[in-house]
């Protein structure tokens, strides 16, 4: 169960309470408030609080620009056009909290984003539960022979059958000597903050994250990709589809600009435009290295 009793709880309690406000609100986001949408064996994400819309988007800007906005025709009119010119203070108005449960080496993926508030559980101070990610057979795979950072192949069969008994293993006795050395039956016992050295990187923790709508585009531009690490994706793809209902505008030009569109170097367009003229382009005179043509190519399909 990715939410614990307590929290299930306090959700309920939450979700009870009627509360009226003159701020803006969105249906849509009103809908997700509190509740937790189950991510990977036992993490979850949910929205805590929100604050802006599609309109708090374009009110900043036309602030900011006055006369330059009218010759924009509407909202999402404006709102493309500032994610088609990377225009960021606009989208910075908005801003989400959001409770994350999640495996501790996908946290420490997540906190390189270093443009939001973080608070996170403390194992100094409580204790962990016995909560640990292991992979479904499907996401168990070699590593890649062309990227150092990437998966290859699914590991399949025994070797498959290998792995994931190692880190059921590993993770059950890393878990009861953290039990063994807390314990205080007959000893003090060694201090938690200790204690969690000793615990293995996939053990869930839970933070609160607080961003702002240009940074969290940011982030999802990078997670919500396909060559992201599939443990972060999903929590990603979580989030968009959040956002998608939060500011709809503002998220139908982020991902037709940043998630499906594409940034070309220099030299990409030059070879490009040669390419148009039909001309026969090939790696050799692109003054690309491989790796960039390579990149470019998957670009245009060629």
């Amino acid at each position: 169960m990715p939410i614990s009793p307590e929290q299930a709880q306090e959700i309920a309690d939450a979700r009870s309470q009627q509360n009226t406000t003159m701020r803006a609100t969105v249906p849509g986001m009103e809908q997700h408030l509190y509740t937790a949408h189950e991510v990977l064996d036992h993490g979850f994400i949910r929205v805590i609080d929100y604050m802006g819309d599609d309109s708090a988007i374009c009110q900043a800007a036309r602030v900011s620009y006055g006369k330059g906005t009218k010759s924009v025709q509407n909202d999402e009119g404006l709102i493309r056009y500032l994610m088609r010119h990377w225009h960021s203070t606009p989208f910075e108005m908005c801003e989400i909290k959001l409770h994350v449960k999640l495996p501790v080496f996908v946290a420490r993926q997540w906190i390189r984003h270093r443009t939001a508030n973080v608070n996170e559980y403390s194992a100094r101070y409580s204790i962990l539960d016995r909560e640990f990610y292991i992979p479904a057979p499907e996401h168990i795979n070699a590593q890649s022979v062309v990227n150092n950072q990437g998966r290859g192949q699914i590991l399949e069969g025994e070797e498959a059958a290998r792995v994931l008994e190692i880190l059921k293993a590993d993770s059950t006795r890393a878990y009861d000597n953290y039990e063994a050395m807390i314990s205080d039956e007959g000893q003090d016992g060694l201090a938690r903050e200790l204690a969690r050295m000793n615990l293995p990187a996939n053990i869930y923790t839970q933070w609160y994250w607080k961003v702002d709508l240009h940074n969290l585009f940011h982030f999802l531009r990078l997670r919500a990709d396909s060559h992201a690490q599939y443990e972060i994706r999903v929590y990603a793809d979580a989030i968009c589809k959040v956002v998608a209902d939060w500011v709809p505008a503002a998220y139908a030009a982020f991902k037709d600009y940043r998630l499906g569109g594409a940034q070309l170097s220099g030299k990409g367009v030059d070879c490009l435009r040669r390419m148009l003229k039909g001309e026969d382009v090939t790696q050799e005179t692109s003054g690309m290295s491989k790796g960039e043509w390579r990149e470019f190519m998957g670009v245009v399909g060629g």
